[in-house]
């Protein structure tokens, strides 16, 4: 397994860790809960189990989900993309980036090259290969969702979004 995917495995393992230590020790000193910190255990908690689920999907085409995370954003950019611009964009940041584009290169599923305008700037872009990939993975990764997510409802799912975008305002 690559790399990226033996640190998602850790970063998974560690929040799941640290949810049952938290619930552990909740139960030991039996004090009130803040709703603030309830709500967060249980992000923590469905973000757990909802990536969980996708990982099978993934790991059938050798793929982390970070590396599924480039390929999405470097879709959205067909001009491409400079190498920090994309570690901006990550759900889940990436401390070596560079490592990481380094691997998808080498598979073919993205291309990087200097602009000649400015030297130091790497743009990055997904290839041919990189979008047959994610065609494949279009709708088992859309199924998953809508197996996970689609008993909510298309009006509770906008108002969970909206919630989940209010949360990460910086207020």
């Amino acid at each position: 397994m690559s790399t990226g995917g033996d640190l998602t495995k850790v970063v998974i393992t560690t929040i799941v860790i640290a949810v049952k230590e938290a619930s552990q020790l909740e139960k030991r000193t039996k004090r009130p809960t803040l709703a603030e910190e309830t709500t967060f255990l249980e992000l923590l908690r469905t973000t757990d189990q909802l990536s969980r689920n996708l990982v099978p999907i993934l790991k059938a085409e050798d793929l982390s989900s970070t590396q599924y995370n480039v390929l999405r954003i470097l879709r959205g950019s067909p001009e491409g993309l400079p190498c920090g611009e994309i570690g901006n964009r990550m759900i889940t940041r990436d401390p070596d980036i560079t490592r990481l584009l380094d691997r998808m290169e080498k598979r073919g599923l993205i291309s990087r090259c200097r602009e000649t305008k400015d030297r130091r700037m790497v743009m990055a872009r997904i290839t041919t290969e990189g979008l047959k990939l994610l065609a494949r993975l279009d709708e088992p990764v859309e199924q998953g969702h809508r197996e996970q997510l689609g008993h909510l409802g298309r009006e509770r799912l906008k108002t969970l979004c909206e919630l989940l975008r209010e949360a990460r305002r910086e207020g």
